[in-house]
């Protein structure tokens, strides 16, 4: 009986790790979005880093960017990132959403102020997470 249970779970397990990973595959930036996110990878995390250390930030946006950091610099993911493509695509995820929620609490005017790249590359961010380039009117 105990056998069928480590089974079952077994299954649940490698079929929703299946489910994660071709989720994941729909969702990634594809052709030169995926070519432009690596390219503003360098300016976004330096983005990151400043916005984390902005004293003018809320407490709670700061402690996110902080977790973000943290995630992005540890080994352990979803996905392993020796998966060819979609070994970045849960980072690339995480990020879109905590920007999203950046922009949400602090305003796209605090990302763009700590956006050391170019106006094509902040741009560039702006579509990879779905936020808007200006504030709604």
């Amino acid at each position: 009986m105990t056998w069928k249970v480590v089974l079952g779970v077994g299954v649940a397990l490698a079929a929703s790790w299946a489910a994660l990973t071709i989720g994941l595959l729909l969702v990634r930036p594809k052709g030169s979005l995926l070519a432009e996110a690596i390219r503003i990878l360098p300016d976004l995390l330096r983005t990151l880093r400043r916005l984390a250390a902005d004293p003018d930030l809320p407490t709670g946006v700061r402690v996110r960017l902080y977790l973000l950091i943290a995630y992005l610099a540890s080994p352990v993911d979803l996905i392993p990132d020796i998966i060819p493509l979609l070994g970045y695509a849960d980072d690339a995820i995480v990020v879109a959403a905590v920007l999203r929620s950046v922009v949400r609490r602090a305003g796209i005017d605090a990302v763009r102020r700590h956006w050391p790249g170019s106006p094509d590359g902040f741009a560039a961010v702006c579509r990879l997470a779905g936020i808007p380039r200006t504030p709604p009117a």
